[in-house]
């Protein structure tokens, strides 16, 4: 996991490739251009989204995972918390692609704001779009990206 200011984002290049490119798009001209359909940069390698949602209370909701993409949060507008956990620790109940839903108690929290960003690795459980007090609507830009083909 990173957790970073916007404005340091090149200062983790060299990790993997399609993450260096995803770094670099880390600049208020790009994300500026996020709309809400999947815009891909190189295929299924690496694309991007736009999410307008609503934070919840809902302390029961899902964790999710990923084994083959990294992904990379940034809010545009409002503020989030974002739960993490080791999945070792969670119990999965849904499996598709590259999805595994889980639930289970978060180890720790980040409250993801404009201007920073949060990189979620493969194994990086986490349960986005929670309250920090209380509900809002933010605008979280989301980019997968594939680090591992199989």
């Amino acid at each position: 996991m990173i957790y970073a200011n916007l404005s340091d984002a090149e200062s983790y290049l060299g990790i993997h490739p399609n993450l260096d490119r995803a770094l670099r798009l880390l600049t208020p001209e790009f994300l500026g251009t996020v709309g809400t359909v999947r815009q891909s940069i190189d295929g299924d390698k690496l694309f991007v989204t736009r999410f307008d949602v609503q934070t919840s209370t809902d302390e029961s909701r899902s964790f999710e995972y990923h084994r083959r993409y990294l992904d990379i949060f940034v809010d545009m507008g409002g503020t989030e918390r974002v739960d993490i956990a080791t999945p070792g620790n969670l119990t999965v109940h849904e499996q598709h692609d590259d999805y595994w839903g889980c639930v289970g108690k978060p180890e720790q929290s980040v409250v993801l704001t404009p201007g920073r960003f949060l990189v979620l690795f493969p194994g990086d459980a986490h349960r986005p779009g929670m309250a920090v007090t209380e509900p809002e609507n933010i605008s979280r830009i989301v980019f997968k990206i594939l680090t591992k083909e199989n």
